[in-house]
């Protein structure tokens, strides 16, 4: 069975990852959102993310490549919304991400938007603080191969979406 593709929306939040993955789901092939650092996070529990936030989460956030993988084993496709960061915990993220979707077909998709507008996102959202993309941005990896690079602060998700469609 030929494995299904994988795609890393990389990017801060209110970056538009989460609006990409709705508009990727409208394909006629379909793309299972099944992993989200948000989602994964809620697997832990309060008590041991208050503990050791990063070394629980940075656990979860493997798991969740993990179940990207077996998704993609079957032959679907499956879309990661996500942030490669840099933290001892997960250090080297980047490179683990690259072991863990060896022979794996996996694109990294670079989601841009300017921090003033992904504040102002933050804002409007109501449910992120103001500056957390700007935390997330400090602690993003560099140096990331990226397959595809969108500007989400100038094109709708559907335009995203179908400019990836058309790039890979």
């Amino acid at each position: 069975m030929e494995k299904g593709k994988i795609i890393f929306l990389n990017g801060v939040t209110s970056s538009g990852k989460t609006s990409i993955v709705e508009a990727m789901q409208s394909y006629d092939d379909p793309f299972f959102y099944v992993v989200a650092n948000d989602l994964f996070e809620n697997t832990i529990g309060d008590k041991h993310l208050q503990t050791d936030y990063w070394k629980y989460l940075s656990e979860a956030i493997v798991m969740m490549y993990h179940t990207a993988k077996v998704f993609s084993d079957h032959g679907k496709h499956v879309l990661i919304d996500g942030i490669l960061v840099e933290r001892p915990e997960l250090a080297p993220h980047y490179e683990q991400v690259k072991q863990i979707f060896e022979g794996y077909p996996l694109d990294i998709v670079e989601l841009y938007c300017p921090l003033d507008i992904c504040r102002q996102r933050n804002i409007e959202r109501g449910d992120r603080r103001e500056e957390q993309s700007d935390e997330q941005h400090q602690i993003m990896a560099s140096d990331i191969q990226y397959s595809y690079s969108v500007d989400t602060s100038l094109h709708t998700p559907e335009e995203c979406r179908d400019d990836y469609k058309y790039a890979v």
